[in-house]
């Protein structure tokens, strides 16, 4: 009943803020477009779609906010208006009763609240659709009291997700049915991409896992602070962390008076974004200026904070190898190269004509390269260019669109910091660095390296190997012949792996003679 009840809630909001209509107005029967004339008949419906879809989700509460912040980062599926709009979604949830939070605490940890922290403030310092946040003091396993911030997930929230989700689930599947667009904008793949994000952040331990990966990686740029996590005290609905104390990045009068320097600021938040992306394959994707902050502590000054780490994005070495052959591509201008990838990499059907789409690419990037270079938007480039694949139906990777949607997030916090910000100067360095280490000499020594302890393992194993081999092979008929092909593949298998002891050794000398060079040339 209550299931019944949701459902003709959710139905009457689509119908007043006119969302019928454009569902309707997509699908192929021409009937149902003239239901949807109908329906709009009295309603005022002036204002434009995407701030009808807006506020209708708005209005359906968290749950659906949280899902239109998903499907804004999928532009590559929206019409740039309505991804626009969903952009502007944020968590305007009110707190929930803290003596809830504080049962939760004690439920996890089996003890009173008095026994795991020695003050904890009942008034939280942020609430979201998800979790809300306390300040508190505890006593670590060595006996030091520190200031914490105390992150309980909100009571109550996996039964209205899944029944949430299962109308979703019914929802797009109607979409796909009917709509002329459905099939190729996914519906159901959408709504099985939230439910992963949902049930990723409604696991604290997993958030703080995050956390202290991004901490680790970070440790030694000296660029931004990450909190660090008291596992003691982490349990799957509360997190314990660091608190930090810094500036919410909006406030760039308050930065400026203080005397932070704001145009390094915006290339330092770049630096942070490509040495995730691309040193580790493991970056925050959910930058925007909600989760960032700025140390004045004299000790960190100017450094950034990180918060929230529910959503993270990942890069396999594969990845970050086809993004390292587009970009070599994209700065030669060899679009045809650009097309032959994404062909390659099964991102669009075999039988596309790679003609086809390499002057699509070239239509979208070309324009782009005749401008001042501070003008040029990476984030902008790479959402039209998934726009622009629609046409050749290509599959995109939803660790890509995290990416693209972090790039995008970044750039605009970049410009909005410094608008002469010229971020692919600031980038190109790094980029080019990285690129040297992909695809250059140090990929080939750090692979022999990585594969040294397996050659050293089998190289001794070779010749008991072959024998054993030839003894099988002299019960066969022509075992002569046999011995004769395998004494030879000996041979040859001998002859390569001293090639490649050769070519390392002679790669290392190589290596330590540059260096000597340098430093004499340097002294």
């Amino acid at each position: 009943m209550k299931q019944f009840l949701r459902g003709a809630a959710i139905l009457w909001v689509v119908f007043r803020y006119g969302l019928d209509g454009l569902v309707l107005d997509s699908f192929q029967k021409p009937g149902l477009r003239m239901v949807s004339r109908v329906l709009s008949v009295g309603r005022k419906l002036d204002a434009p779609r995407g701030q009808r879809l807006r506020e209708a989700l708005e209005e359906l509460g968290p749950i659906f906010v949280k899902f239109g912040q998903v499907l804004s980062t999928r532009r590559d599926l929206l019409p740039p208006d309505v991804a626009d709009e969903l952009a502007r979604l944020q968590d305007r949830v009110p707190p929930f009763d803290a003596q809830i939070a504080v049962a939760t605490i004690e439920r996890a940890f089996r003890r009173p609240l008095s026994e795991i922290f020695t003050s904890f403030d009942h008034v939280p310092v942020a609430s979201a659709s998800i979790a809300q946040v306390h300040f508190a003091t505890v006593r670590d396993r060595h006996g030091i009291e520190r200031e914490v911030a105390v992150k309980v997930l909100r009571p109550g929230m996996l039964p209205v997700i899944e029944k949430d989700l299962s109308l979703m689930r019914m929802m797009a599947g109607w979409v796909e049915s009917l709509s002329a667009d459905g099939k190729r904008l996914k519906p159901r793949e959408v709504v099985a991409e939230f439910d992963n994000y949902l049930h990723d952040e409604l696991d604290l331990i997993r958030e703080a896992a995050n956390a202290a990966q991004l901490r680790r990686n970070m440790q030694g740029l000296d660029l931004v602070l990450i909190p660090e996590i008291l596992w003691d005290f982490c349990h799957p609905e509360v997190m314990v962390m660091q608190r930090m104390n810094g500036v919410p990045i909006s406030q760039i009068g308050r930065l400026r008076e203080a005397g932070v320097d704001i145009p390094k600021l915006a290339r330092d938040g770049v630096t942070i974004f490509f040495t995730q992306v691309f040193r580790d394959g493991f970056f925050h994707a959910d930058m925007h200026p909600g989760n960032i902050q700025v140390s004045l502590d004299p000790a960190t000054f100017g450094r950034y904070i990180s918060l929230d780490f529910g959503i993270v994005g990942t890069l396999t070495e594969s990845d970050k190898e086809y993004l390292a052959q587009n970009f070599v591509a994209f700065f030669r201008r060899d679009y045809k190269r650009v097309a032959e990838l994404h062909i390659e990499s099964g991102w669009v059907p075999p039988e596309t004509r790679v003609n086809d789409l390499e002057s699509a690419i070239r239509a979208v990037c070309e324009p782009y390269f005749d401008r001042p270079l501070k003008e040029i938007s990476l984030g902008l480039v790479l959402m039209r260019l998934f726009q622009t694949s629609r046409r050749f139906h290509v599959e995109i990777q939803p660790q890509l669109v995290l990416l693209q949607k972090t790039l995008l997030n970044i750039e605009g916090l970049g410009r909005e910091l410094d608008p002469e910000l010229d971020l692919w100067s600031t980038a190109k360095p790094f980029l080019e660095k990285w690129m040297l280490e992909q695809m250059g000499p140090q990929r080939l020594w750090r692979e022999l390296r990585a594969e040294a302890p397996h050659y050293a393992k089998l190289i001794p194993e070779l010749p008991r190997l072959v024998y054993d081999a030839l003894r099988q092979r002299q019960r066969q008929p022509d075992h002569q012949h046999v011995m004769r092909d395998l004494l030879e593949a000996q041979k040859r298998t001998n002859r390569l792996l001293q090639g490649i002891i050769f070519a390392g050794v002679g790669f290392v000398l190589g290596l330590l003679l540059v260096q000597l060079l340098i430093r004499i040339r340097l002294f």
